[in-house]
């Protein structure tokens, strides 16, 4: 049975990253992007009153913390209301946070309007908005192509297009590139996961309109439903990536979902039409082989879910979620970096779904308190193994002298007292300094992409949480985490003599069987 990483790296969104590519961000946001507080906030009221017990949300707490998985926020409504909700630290409410293939909901939502607004039909060839990027030979598959075979992954492709267009990144643009890749299948008899079928869905909203999505949806969507603060990346036509690539809060999660279960309606206007929501929700084609959360069939780019009553999601690599549950009329917003996607959705199945039950129940008060303060009180588990060194003051302040490396790094000098320390580099572009705790987490306030990057991953800025914990006088191991992003880094530290040896484990080569990283060794001599 085909998994869900195996569709991502079939699809080519490589686990490493989404491209090699230079990472590039829409400038078109929110003209309140600035201001981090909504205008608009969903009311919070106990579990209880909506007909859930407080217990199964701390069973689902519980579960969470025993899966062995990395949960970073989730927020829990029905009827438009949050019934519980958190963010394990060092990650925030008010931090965005990368959505993968999360992204593909609002794209398909972008379609949507467009239908609504008279400007395509889902029933429209997709190399008639295309005259000037056709190649020199058009196949009559492709010419058979139509927008609602991008929507539902039919395309007719067996192999992902995206690696393709961002090879020829330069020398042409990636419509071009997709539409030269001969589909195999005639479209709509073969289900395929390819995200360069949703980036040519931007591409359409582009043809029509010379918007790129989040031009597009700015006044129709994101400013109806107060969603602010987000960026999303681009290619380099600058055109939004569409599959990937957006970035917003869990809060922005919880309103898409609410969006959806309210059939497409915001303070009562019609955004859009209930029929549409239930066409873009419904299967349309089956999906992977099996009976797991990934084979119950795909609507336009939202899944279809196995457990009764049978629901929807938007998903995306490493644990991004929104949950649709019309039945119940819940939507379950879920960020994290998950090498179990399959597992992180049992979790939610085994303790939230058997407890909704359809009336209100009586207040648990002494449930509710432990809730609240568990919600308050989420953390990611610190790396602890010796708080201090007997080395400590011999290491700090020297300044230990860089060898040739690929990071731009002239010297680094470390300063680490009894409960956090810093980190200084003196590089080819200015200094830059890295504030960490020990054993606890410290988040630093300067927007910054990874300085040691990791080959074929885009870099978004992001603010950086770090922790630190001595392995042994003389090794101190500094765990960072990219909060506005998904993924994190280990930094090991080995202190020998004179001489200082930073070797490097990011949490993808942790947590898979891709094998060590790959990166070089940063050395340093006093």
């Amino acid at each position: 049975m085909t998994t869900r990483r195996e569709f991502l790296t079939k699809g080519s969104l490589s686990l490493l990253g989404l491209s090699a590519m230079p990472a590039l961000l829409s400038q078109c946001q929110s003209s309140d992007s600035n201001d981090l507080t909504d205008a608009f906030s969903f009311p919070r009221v106990s579990p209880e009153s909506e007909g859930i017990e407080s217990e199964a949300i701390i069973n689902f707490l519980s579960a969470a913390q025993k899966s062995g998985l990395e949960w970073h926020s989730f927020k829990i409504l029905r009827r438009g209301n949050v019934l519980a909700e958190g963010h394990w630290a060092p990650f925030k409410e008010e931090y965005k946070h990368t959505l993968y293939s999360l992204s593909k909901a609002f794209t398909s939502t972008a379609i949507g309007l467009a239908v609504k607004e008279g400007l395509i039909t889902v029933e429209d060839s997709v190399i008639s908005f295309f005259p000037e990027e056709l190649p020199d030979i058009i196949d009559a598959k492709l010419q058979n192509m139509k927008v609602k075979h991008l929507l539902t992954m039919n395309s007719g492709h067996t192999n992902g297009t995206m690696d393709n267009m961002r090879t020829k990144s330069g020398e042409q643009t990636w419509v071009k590139s997709f539409l030269e890749q001969t589909p195999v299948h005639e479209p709509g008899t073969h289900f395929f996961y390819n995200t360069g079928a949703t980036y040519m869905l931007g591409a359409i909203i582009h043809a029509k309109t010379g918007q790129n999505l989040e031009e597009y949806l700015k006044p129709r969507f994101f400013d109806k439903l107060e969603i602010v603060g987000y960026d999303w990346e681009i290619s380099p036509e600058g055109l939004n990536t569409a599959g990937y690539g957006l970035r917003l809060k869990t809060e922005d999660i919880a309103k898409l979902g609410q969006f959806y279960l309210q059939n497409g309606t915001w303070n009562g206007e019609e955004i859009l039409s209930a029929e549409w929501v239930a066409e873009a929700s419904k299967k349309h084609t089956e999906s992977q082989e099996g009976d797991g959360d990934w084979s119950q069939g795909y609507g336009y780019q939202f899944w279809r879910c196995k457990p009764e009553p049978g629901f929807y999601r938007g998903d995306g690599a490493f644990g991004q979620y929104c949950i649709i549950i019309p039945q119940y009329d819940m939507t379950i917003a879920v960020t994290s970096e998950s090498f179990d996607m399959g597992k992180s959705m049992q979790v939610i199945w085994d303790t939230i779904l058997p407890a909704v039950e359809g009336e209100p129940l009586r207040e648990n008060k002494t449930a509710l308190r432990e809730l609240r303060s568990l919600c308050e009180n989420l953390s990611i588990t610190t790396p602890s193994v010796n708080a201090s060194s007997d080395n400590v003051s011999e290491i700090n302040k020297q300044v230990f002298k860089a060898t040739e490396n690929n990071y731009g790094i002239k010297s680094i000098q470390f300063d680490v007292a009894d409960d956090q320390g810093t980190l200084n580099f003196d590089t080819i572009d200015g200094k830059n300094t890295m504030h960490f705790g020990i054993e606890k987490w410290i988040t630093n306030d300067v927007y910054t992409v990874n300085n040691f990057p990791v080959a074929n991953r885009i870099h978004m800025p992001s603010l950086i949480a770090a922790t630190a914990t001595w392995l042994d006088d003389n090794t101190l191991q500094i765990t960072r985490k990219f909060v506005e992003a998904v993924h994190g880094d280990t930094l090991i530290c080995h202190f020998e003599d004179d001489k200082l040896d930073i070797s490097f484990k990011n949490s993808i080569s942790q947590n898979t069987h891709n094998g060590e990283d790959e990166r070089a060794n940063l050395i340093g001599t006093i």
